[in-house]
């Protein structure tokens, strides 16, 4: 099984997120931007970072890439395509996911750990999880604060598309659980289809006890478990 991890100048989380995909198994190569051709893949990953300085907007300038159009027709025939923070900020640029992310309530760079739900188990990334887990994932962000004209969201929380929620120690949602006033707590979405899956946390690094905590490590197992399925 092949995993993409698509790269743009300023990415930082790139090798963070290869070393995920290969620790669970696949077959990882990095794509820069400018090339072009993701049929040969299983899994399509856009990490984390600061594309183009993110000037304009967060993703803005990396939607623009030449690899875009690929991951749009790689997600469009039903592949699995993640984005991580700037990859989640992107992933709505392009369209991919509804919403937009914007600049942190507090106004500041957020990152620690937090506490998110998983709302939903029977997707790709999730199929490892048990409904209602709490993980504790690293977040690192300056614009994390989803937002959508209240149909969207209706439309998000009506057909069960939000996949991970912000919440507190107790597993319950609210404003002292939410680090960048993200609203409805939201922390990950998923489009219509299920394969698209946007998060602002980072489980690629909560992949290991030893470095805080490896609740991320369920994530890229549930990648490695459904690929087959999807193939087939």
């Amino acid at each position: 099984m092949k995993a993409a991890v698509v790269t743009f100048p300023g990415s930082n989380g790139d090798y963070d997120l290869y070393k995920a995909a290969q620790q669970v198994g696949f077959d990882t190569h990095f794509v820069w931007h400018r090339e072009r051709g993701l049929d040969a893949y299983d899994v399509v990953l856009l990490p984390g970072g600061f594309s183009y300085g993110d000037y304009l907007r967060a993703g803005a300038i990396a939607r623009m890439s030449p690899i875009m159009e690929d991951v749009i027709r790689f997600a469009a025939a039903g592949g699995p395509v993640l984005g991580i923070c700037n990859g989640f900020q992107t992933l709505c640029e392009a369209g991919l996911l509804p919403g937009a992310l914007v600049r942190n309530d507090v106004l500041r760079f957020q990152g620690k750990d937090v506490r998110i739900r998983v709302e939903r188990t029977d997707l790709p990334f999730t199929s490892t999880y048990t409904e209602g887990q709490i993980l504790t994932i690293p977040i690192a962000h300056g614009e994390g604060n989803y937002e959508a004209d209240p149909a969207t969201l209706e439309e998000l929380e009506g057909e069960g598309r939000v996949v991970f929620r912000y919440v507190d120690r107790n597993g319950e949602p609210g404003a002292a659980a939410n680090p960048n006033g993200s609203w409805h707590n939201i922390a990950g979405v998923t489009n219509e289809a299920g394969n698209v899956l946007g998060m602002m946390p980072h489980p690629e690094r909560a992949m290991e006890k030893l470095l805080g905590s490896d609740d991320g490590l369920a994530l890229f197992a549930s990648l490695v478990a459904s690929v087959p399925a999807l193939s087939s």
